[in-house]
Parts: structure tokens; sequence; C-alpha cells
């Protein structure tokens, strides 16, 4: 999403320009901006002993709250790839696996819209992006998303809850599965499409980061709240998951260049060393408990907090690049060396 989305989604009375940074200039609040203008800035980034102009960031500054926006990014997550498990569970028999995913769904969708709606700080912004229906912009397709996954998680644990209406419920948990790889995967492009760059460097690992990170979370609910008969399928998305996220973070982190070793820095280092550690228990204990409900459980447990310091990890990295020219003028030097050299080799 860029400013001008904002914009035309009827939010007035903004600058556009002046804050685009992550795509939420228009959203923000007056005491967020004066909060943001207010903060030192004065960084240097160190190769070539560049310094912003008149001390400023290059980027406007993040006013998007962590716990608030982690918290959305891993809660969709969480609430996608469990509709997801939840609609196998329900096709292949297995209802014990099904009834918690379908109550973990909602819940964490409920919260993933709440904690979006609180970070944009009045409930009308939130509506004003449903206005129109841009495919371009990655916040107007995701509101889009929510607005249509969401009834559907509802209606699916509340059917299941009540007894009420049991082929509706059934139904309801197949579309929101159908949905659920859309609800765990849109942050992704949310928050690549914007300059901040530990974000923007990462476009080609971040939607598998986000997807496989989801399944694990998903996986791992499902350890929790289901018996160990039926929890075979939660085992595996829980243990293939985790393996995956781990490889492809690992990867994203060295391929993306300059940007990358900031996953290793600072508050971003220590939530993503975190994530690797419980994850990687995590799919150990899934695989070593399979007979036990309690190790089942504790896996499980382990497994979702991995992916939520995995997001908490991402959007510290993104706040900590932005902070320091460094990583918004170096590869721009870069890749302005790499085409001169490459137009003087053609010459």
């Amino acid at each position: 999403m860029n400013t001008s989305d904002v914009t035309e989604e009827g939010i007035r009375g903004q600058k556009p320009g002046r804050d685009a940074v992550t795509g939420a200039a228009g959203v923000v609040g007056e005491q967020q901006r004066r909060e943001r203008d207010a903060r030192p800035s004065d960084r240097h980034a160190g190769d070539g002993g560049f310094s912003s102009y008149y001390g400023r960031p290059v980027l406007n500054a993040i006013v998007w709250e962590a716990p608030a926006i982690g918290g959305y990014l891993f809660l969709g997550g969480l609430a996608g790839a469990s509709s997801a498990l939840a609609a196998g569970a329900e096709l292949t028999g297995r209802p014990g696996l099904a009834r918690p995913l379908r109550y973990t769904a909602l819940t964490a969708i409920s919260g993933s819209t709440a904690a979006l709606i609180y970070d944009l700080g009045r409930p009308e912004r939130f509506l004003n992006m449903l206005r129109v229906f841009k495919p371009t912009s990655p916040m107007s397709v995701g509101s889009w998303i929510l607005m249509g996954y969401g009834p559907l998680a509802g209606i699916s644990a509340v059917t299941v809850l009540t007894g009420w209406f049991p082929r509706i419920g059934r139904l309801a948990t197949y579309g929101a599965g159908g949905m659920g790889a859309l609800v765990a995967t849109y942050t992704a492009p949310l928050v690549c499409d914007t300059a901040v760059p530990a974000w923007h460097e990462g476009y080609r690992y971040m939607p598998f980061v986000f997807a496989s990170s989801a399944v694990a979370a998903a996986g791992g609910a499902g350890l929790v709240g289901s018996p160990t008969e039926q929890s075979g399928p939660a085992r595996r998305a829980a243990v293939g998951g985790a393996l995956a996220e781990t490889a492809v973070s690992t990867a994203m982190e060295h391929r993306m260049g300059l940007s990358g070793e900031l996953y290793g820095q600072g508050t971003a280092g220590r939530y993503m060393r975190a994530a690797k550690a419980l994850t990687l228990a995590g799919a150990a204990g899934a695989v070593l408990g399979r007979r036990s409900r309690v190790v089942s459980a504790l896996s499980g447990a382990a497994l979702v907090a991995g992916s939520a310091c995995t997001r908490l990890g991402v959007f510290h990295a993104g706040r900590q690049s932005q902070e320091d020219p460094k990583y918004t003028v170096v590869p721009q030097r870069r890749r302005r060396d790499a085409r001169e050299h490459g137009e003087g080799a053609q010459a």
C-alpha cells in the first residue's frame, strides 16, 4: 500500500509524501506523528561516512506499535492456518482436532482485527479502507480478505459450540479453510511493499517465512487442544512448518545482503534467536512426545510462542533498518554503481 491508497479511501486531512514510509501514512494519529518527529535521529551510515540531511533519518519513523502490529501479523497467520488445518481435520473425521482449531481461528482473527483497529486509532479508519477495492494495494486486498474470512470463522466456531446447524458449520469451516492461506500470507506483501529496507529486501522469502511460521503455530495449537489419538495431522504440520520456517528464515537472513544482518542484531536478533530455539524445541517435542499429552501440549505452546517471536523479530528488524540511514543509502549506492558499470561494459 502507498500513501495514495489511504487518501483515496476516504481519510482526509493528511499530507501524502511526508508520512509515506510504511504505508500507514494516512491512518496514523496526530499524537503518533508528534512523538515520531520528536525522536532523536542523528544516525550515521558508517559506509562512506554518510549522515542524513539535517540529522534526520532518510525514512520517516515507523509509527506502528510493536505489540499491536506484531500481534496483528502473528494472530492473522495463526487464524488462517488453523482454519486450513481444521478443514482438513473435518474432512478426515477428526472432530477432536477440528473443534479446538475452529475456536483458535475465531479467537485469533478477532484479536488480529482488534490489534489492527487499535493501531489505526479509530475504528472508522478500518471501515474507510473498505470503501474501495484496489488490487494493487496489499492493505486494501487484506482488508477485504479479513471481511470475507471473519464471518466464516465465526460461524464455524459458533455452530460447533452450540451444536446448531452443523451442516452450515461444516460449510463455513471449509470456506474459512479455503481462505486460510490468504489470511496467513497477505501480511507478508503488506510489509514488503514498503520502503523499509529490512522488509522490502526480503520480499522473495517473507511470504514463505510467514506461511511456514503460521503452519507451525497452527500445528502447535492443534497439539495443545486435541487428544493424542487425533493429533497426527497437527503433529505433521507442526514439524514440517517448523523445519521450513527455520530453513527459509535462515536463508533470507543470509541472502538479503546488508539488511539481513539486522535479523541478528539488537531487539530483532533476540526475537529471532528465541524464535528458532522455541520452534526447533517444539518440533523435537512433537516428534518425541507422540504418546504423551503433556509433552505434546508443551511442544505446541513452544511452537506458538516461536511463531509470535518470528513476527516480532521481523517487525523490529524493520524498525532498526529505518532508523539507520546506512541500510537505505548503501544498497542504493551499490545498485547505482552496478548500473553504471553495466552501462560502461556495454559501451
